[in-house]
């Protein structure tokens, strides 16, 4: 065997030492041979050994040459085969620890391997546990916990295949334990080193954790790796940051899953900041209901799942859920915030994600959190638009960024930038032809429906039948008629109402025609390209080109002080040119009522459903309006209209459809430099 020292290091001396110095070192060797049980033999072999290299380095001639030979490259003892296990204890003495325990594993297996129960046997693997365990704490003090941790588990397999020092391997195994936390450490801070060390780390991790019984230590956590629970908490901490969300979410899910509530906890928040790093919505709906689930002693679930709300566009229900904290100081803080309460949640909304959520990930890191990134995603817009096909209350995906980055300051400096000198061009009160043709058209088909139901054969009959009723009531007595002829009675009632209800409805449809009625206007009664044409084909083109010279009269909307009728008008033409646009038309109308933002979303949202060869029929109905705050340069209107839409296929075929009887949308209204637009509508019941 060739040993990897020299005689100095066998020795323990320095090459510099006189012969002196080294006779001495050679006698406090042989005075102090190691104690951990080796045998007689190896021992002798051991005084051997370092009497040959002190008589070497103590003779100037001998000494001169091998220092000429160590000059010239060579390194390294060979030894004869009856003295390699007391060169082994001598390299293991000699700080050697990992050659000592490599050599000594290579010798203790096939061909090689000494006879089963001999000296030869017992010592090596004496050699093999004391240089594993040392070697080990060597690669710890160089921060290679990995490492080390990789050694005790060789010493360890080789003593138990040896299936000897039962007490040296159980020392080696409390070693592997206690080293556990930082071997995690270690494993998943290398970024450098690939995906394997990274999965190991994860690994011996949730091992690691489901040993103590959760997060929270259920199963006398101080004798496990050495941590109690104080130290385990400034551990994770610790290694937080080299986990991305993702691996995150998947550990605290499966320690929730065993039962930790703290665990639960963290999975909803690992859950939320992957959501809203990488716009998926869906992660945010899933951490709402481990929100929900928390049992813990002190815990306000309220405001975070607000906050969710908030984010997933039910703002009617995030406030709400604010309104229910178990906190004073928040709902008081809430209720003096200076601005509006959406304003206030989508601060309190980027606070939270900021400080609490989005940190502690490697994957993750946001210097500063924008809502209207968020909304304006298109995934987060097709999720929140699939939630309110279902039946949830949403926000509007355009334009949202007039409303979430409204602070205090903002508006303040919004109204005192406002130029209230600045020359706007009227434009006429709504009810021009358009109008006019939305009223003939809602008036003549009502007005022909009845006419149709009186012509219709079943009416004919029943004042057939009855007319000699009515000539008999002429011919008696009225009081005794209606005592005698209880039927007849009942027959008389109908026709008299029936007749009564129809006069009334068709003289309250009559209006002044310069009378402008906008309550009941219908987008499916909105004039579209198809529905005003005239069976005449020659003035087909006339309708159409009047039609579209009354709609510019209409709009933009450029008043500076607009009525509440020029409001809702502009709304019905938000609602008309939208539902032509979802409807497969062209709108004229769209881009001149709606933001920029607004008016873009639509046209993605059309593009989507082109793809799909779908088409969305919307008809909406404004029943009321409330103007609840107007500036000259941003107004709310509270609005209540019937509802409904139905998606069809290219065929026809009806695939979804939603019906409101009454649907409540608050609308928000900006002036840009030159006419008014709607910027944004939350929607809710």
């Amino acid at each position: 065997m060739e040993l990897p020292i020299d005689h100095f290091r066998l020795l323990g001396v320095s090459p510099s030492a006189n012969a002196e110095e080294v006779l001495r070192a050679f006698q406090l060797r042989l005075d102090r041979p190691p104690k951990q049980g080796f045998t007689y033999e190896v021992l002798a072999q051991r005084a051997e050994l370092l009497r040959l290299s002190a008589d070497l380095l103590s003779n100037p001639t001998e000494r001169q040459s091998y220092e000429l030979a160590l000059i010239e490259g060579s390194s390294g003892l060979d030894l004869s085969s009856n003295r390699e296990v007391a060169g082994l204890l001598l390299l293991w003495e000699s700080n050697s620890s990992f050659q000592a325990f490599k050599l000594a594993k290579k010798a203790l297996q096939p061909p090689q391997a000494p006879a089963l129960g001999s000296g030869r046997e017992s010592d090596l693997t004496l050699i093999a546990a004391l240089s594993c365990r040392d070697a080990s704490i060597d690669e710890q003090a160089c921060r290679r916990y990995a490492s080390g941790a990789d050694l005790l588990q060789e010493g360890i397999q080789l003593l138990q295949r040896m299936g000897k020092l039962v007490e040296e391997r159980k020392t080696l195994e409390s070693d592997l334990e206690t080293l556990l936390p930082y071997r995690i450490l270690d494993l998943l801070s290398r970024e450098s080193e690939g995906e394997k060390s990274h999965q190991e780390g994860l690994m011996l991790l949730e091992e690691f954790v489901n040993k103590r019984g959760g997060l929270e230590g259920k199963r006398n956590s101080a004798k496990i790796a050495g941590l109690n629970q104080n130290d385990f908490e400034l551990f994770f901490l610790q290694i937080r940051r080299f986990l991305t969300a993702k691996d995150q979410s998947r550990l605290y899910l499966n320690w929730y899953r065993r039962g930790s509530e703290d665990a639960g906890f963290l999975a909803a928040f690992a859950l939320i900041a992957s959501g809203f790093s990488y716009r998926k919505p869906e992660l945010l709906q899933e951490a709402r209901k481990y929100l929900r689930n928390i049992n813990i002693n002190g815990f306000d679930a309220m405001p975070l799942i607000g906050c969710l709300d908030l984010l997933l566009g039910d703002v009617k229900q995030a406030e709400s859920r604010f309104r229910s904290s178990s906190d004073e100081k928040l709902k008081d803080w809430l209720d003096n915030y200076p601005g509006e309460t959406l304003a206030a949640l989508c601060d309190y909304c980027r606070n939270w994600l900021s400080k609490d959520v989005l940190v502690g990930f490697s994957d993750i890191q946001i210097q500063a959190v924008n809502l209207d990134d968020w909304f304006s995603n298109q995934e987060v817009q097709i999720y929140v638009e699939q939630l309110e096909t279902k039946g949830a209350l949403a926000i509007a995906k355009a334009g949202f960024s007039f409303l979430s980055s409204l602070t205090p300051e903002q508006e303040i400096e919004n109204k005192s930038s406002i130029n209230l000198d600045e020359e706007e061009a009227d434009l006429p009160m709504p009810g021009g032809s358009l109008d006019d043709i939305l009223k003939e058209k809602s008036f003549k088909s009502r007005l022909q429906s009845k006419e149709a139901f009186l012509g219709t054969d079943i009416v004919k009959k029943i004042f057939s039948k009855y007319h000699s009723t009515v000539e008999l009531i002429k011919r008696s007595d009225f009081k005794s008629f209606l005592l005698k002829q209880p039927i007849y009675t009942s027959a008389f009632a109908f026709i008299g109402l029936f007749i009564i209800g129809t006069s009334f409805g068709i003289l309250t449809q009559r209006k002044p025609s310069g009378t402008i009625n906008l309550k009941n206007i219908s987008t499916s009664e909105v004039v579209k390209s198809e529905d005003v044409k005239n069976k005449d084909s020659g003035s087909n083109k006339t309708v159409n080109d009047k039609e579209r010279l009354d709609i510019n009269k209409s709009i933009p909307l450029t008043t500076p002080a607009p009525t509440d009728e020029e409001i809702q008008f502009l709304i019905e033409s938000w609602l008309k040119g939208k539902a032509d646009i979802l409807s497969g038309l062209e709108s004229e109308i769209l881009s001149s009522v709606a933001s920029p933002n607004l008016y873009n979303i639509e046209l993605e949202r059309r593009n989507k459903y082109n793809k799909l060869g779908q088409d969305i029929i919307i008809d909406a109905r404004i029943t009321t309006i409330d103007i609840v705050k107007k500036t000259n340069k941003r107004i709310e209107a509270d609005v209540e209209m019937k509802y409904k839409d139905k998606k069809i296929n290219s065929s026809g075929d009806i695939l979804e459809s939603s019906v409101y009887p009454s649907l409540k949308v608050k609308y928000i209204i900006g002036k840009n430099k030159n006419n008014w637009q709607i910027v944004d509508y939350i929607s809710g019941n």
